[in-house]
């Protein structure tokens, strides 16, 4: 794990098209009651590991990088029995999100808003048992491979955080970033379960955004799914 002086790279896309007034307000008064205190460093130099009081003894989950929300919001109003910490730089995603949860309807999920190596820092060890990465960014040029979830600086502190037999599911449309993962991901400590392809999701999958844009434009999708050991 990085100490707590490490100054890290982050590649992603922040700040997008401007936010309607609604997503600022939504911002502005919404994002700190779903955000995790103790993450930050600016919050938490000493990268102390956080008090999992907040979920009231239910199984951690996991969503990195939720780009819209719509997966997480479906995930935690379908198992209100969990709590699931969903993590997304891009603001207007997490803008979006804030605006799927304004009705108070789902109230089992907490918000980091940047770089989930953050969390993964203050995450205590064996803490998740289920994590969802879907659609991630591609980085397609060789050059930038280095700089995808499914290397070892991200799935090291993935593999501790997850307890034994923890589920990591990888959906994604880009048959190298497929490729990376079966390499990558079993090195890391997790063991392949299943492959499938379009029309083969998980039976609670709800298909994204990111993959109707996909399959309009003719790329096939790809669910993986691995088991921590």
């Amino acid at each position: 794990m990085s100490d707590a002086g490490e100054q890290r790279n982050f590649y992603g896309r922040i700040h997008g098209k401007t936010l309607r007034a609604q997503q600022k307000a939504d911002l502005e008064t919404g994002l700190a009651a779903l955000s995790l205190p103790g993450v930050t460093r600016e919050e938490n130099p000493s990268r102390a590991k956080l008090d999992l009081g907040f979920t009231g003894g239910r199984p951690l989950w996991l969503e990195v990088g939720f780009g819209g929300g719509e997966h997480l919001v479906h995930m935690a109003a379908r198992n209100p029995g969990i709590y699931l910490i969903g993590c997304e730089p891009f603001v207007n995603g997490v803008a979006m999100l804030l605006g799927k949860l304004r009705d108070g309807k789902v109230e089992n999920v907490a918000i980091h808003p940047g770089d989930v190596r953050d969390l993964f820092d203050v995450l205590p060890d064996g803490c998740l048992s289920k994590v969802f990465l879907n659609y991630p960014d591609p980085w397609p040029k060789a050059r930038h491979h280095r700089r995808r979830f499914v290397t070892p600086g991200y799935l090291t502190a993935l593999a501790r955080a997850c307890a034994p037999g923890a589920e990591f599911r990888v959906a994604t449309d880009i048959p190298d970033y497929v490729r990376q993962t079966l390499e990558e991901v079993p090195q890391a400590g997790f063991t392949l379960v299943s492959q499938t392809g379009e029309g083969a999701a998980w039976e609670d999958w709800l298909s994204t955004r990111y993959e109707q844009k996909a399959l309009r434009e003719g790329r096939a999708p790809h669910y993986l799914t691995f088991r921590r050991g």
